[in-house]
């Protein structure tokens, strides 16, 4: 099914995928710096991460108070209200706060609703951006009224909007993952790097201040390796990294969805830790203005009830969701659909859950002990009021809910369904019966229960189970406690499973 644009176009992003792997782009500076002398101090290191950051944003915030139109984004003559939406459309776990709900034509619609009632007219203004760092900047300007973006990019949305006195609200989640397995540090195939202990001395391409930089570094301590001394760490943007790490410029790369998919999808890369390992949770929310938001409350209901249809959209028709994310951002159907499926990586809820606000106060502490930020009052930051008005009764049953369908799907060409599975072997099995129909195979880590490709996963026997693994280092924890247990390829799998 075709996709169809609603509102105002903005300037292509300089995220966009050329050939699905783009070189080296001119891009906003939040996430890049100079390559550190070569021993450095920690403290040193810091020092230079904090600066750049404060830099960064501080050069951010002057385009962004002359880009636009009026003096705030919500552009309003009296009569005719323009709001702004700041989204990433390659960041794909946001979908349904930007790409899906765009293309659904969620918003306008429940603005045409809100307009029938007060008499105003509504415009909405897209902007694509490629990471959440330029949608704070230009929010604390007042050019984004509305923003969506991972969890810890949000700390600093709250942060920064605290330090100008331009708070925002985060009032919405759009996916999340329990385990933290939207975030996945790869290597390049052939590389002979298998474990995070392979990673000392290695250069590590990561996105400082973002959640996959964040698994990044809680990885590596818990391996007890020093990522401040024992890596040299490439502070770089998630398409700069993956050139990077085609290039040999990188031995590693550490980043969020949908960037370890796509790469693993092209054969470009294989995983080489599974962000669930770490059993912490990750998510992507929706921050607005205080400003904005307390000017017009009915904007905001309007935007999360069009965010609550475009979940069920997704819920109900995840073929058809992925083919639209697709065709909107060149991504393959495949890599959406791995992520964004119906038992894909990420669950989409727009309630605010207990566990995700815990982890977002867990993440300050990250974010603190690498000085990107100071204190970050998460509690204030939390606004619960206006998805709860939007959603009306059952908010409480569903906030209190993590269910999520099989992880374990085959999908067939030439067909708008997926075909679900209670284990790996009846998926292999069926895989194996339709070997030259199958347009991709997801099933799920025996042990972090991460959905990855079947035929990019390690598999091992083991007495009559044949089971998946995301990475070699799961793969090897199971052969060990488990005597007699195996690695063996995908085709052997295949066949083993007849």
């Amino acid at each position: 099914m075709s996709s169809r644009s609603t509102g105002s176009r903005s300037a292509p992003s300089p995220s966009s995928f050329p050939s699905l792997l783009p070189p080296v782009f001119p891009s906003p500076s939040f996430f890049r710096r100079s390559p550190a002398p070569a021993s450095p101090s920690s403290a040193a290191r810091r020092t230079a991460r904090r600066r750049a950051l404060a830099a960064a944003l501080s050069a951010a915030l002057p385009a962004a108070l002359l880009s636009g139109c009026g003096s705030t984004a919500d552009a309003s003559d009296g009569k005719t209200i323009t709001v702004t939406v700041g989204y990433q459309s390659k960041t794909i776990n946001t979908v349904t706060a930007g790409t899906l709900l765009r293309s659904l034509g969620s918003f306008e619609r429940a603005l045409r609703a809100q307009g029938k009632r007060d008499g105003k007219v509504y415009k909405v203004r897209w902007q694509d951006y490629a990471t959440g760092a330029p949608i704070t900047a230009q929010m604390v300007a007042g050019k984004v009224d509305i923003g969506s973006m991972g969890d810890f990019p949000l700390l600093l949305n709250a942060a920064r909007g605290t330090q100008l006195h331009a708070p925002t609200r985060l009032v919405s989640v759009t996916g999340y993952n329990l385990r933290g397995a939207l975030n996945t540090i790869v290597t390049k195939p052939g590389s002979g790097l298998h474990s995070l202990a392979d990673l000392r001395g290695k250069k590590v391409s990561s996105s400082v201040g973002s959640a996959s930089d964040g698994t990044l570094v809680r990885a590596l301590q818990r391996a007890g390796i020093d990522p401040e001394r024992d890596i040299h760490k490439l502070n770089q943007q998630p398409a700069v990294g993956a050139s990077a790490l085609q290039s040999g410029g990188a031995d590693a790369l550490s980043q969020f969805v949908a960037w370890p998919g796509l790469l693993a999808f092209q054969g470009k890369a294989q995983a080489l830790y599974d962000g669930g390992a770490l059993g912490l949770p990750t998510f992507h929310g929706v921050t607005v203005r205080d400003a904005f938001a307390g000017q017009r409350p009915a904007v905001v209901r309007a935007f999360l009830a069009a965010q609550r249809d475009a979940t069920r959209y997704l819920q109900a028709h995840p073929v058809d969701a992925a083919q639209r994310v697709a065709k909107a951002t060149g991504l393959p159907p495949e890599v959406v659909y791995l992520y964004n499926g119906a038992g894909g990586l990420a669950t989409f809820d727009p309630t605010l859950k207990p566990q995700l606000i815990a982890a977002l106060k867990k993440d300050v502490t990250v974010l603190r002990a690498a000085e990107l930020t100071g204190p970050v009052n998460v509690d204030s930051f939390v606004n619960d009021h206006y998805v709860k008005q939007s959603y009306g009764s059952g908010y409480a049953k569903d906030r209190s809910s993590t269910a999520h369908p099989s992880p374990d799907e085959v999908w067939l060409r030439g067909e708008d369904r997926t075909h679900s599975f209670s284990g790996p072997r009846a998926l292999l099995r069926f895989a194996a019966a339709h070997r030259d129909a199958v347009r991709a195979a997801y099933v799920a880590d025996a042990t972090t229960g991460t959905r990855w490709f079947a035929d990019k996963s390690v598999w091992v026997r083991d007495g009559a189970r044949l089971l998946p693994f995301a990475t070699r280092t799961t793969a090897d924890t199971w052969i060990r406690h488990h005597r007699g247990a195996r690695t063996l390829g995908y085709a052997a799998a295949l066949e083993q499973a007849r």
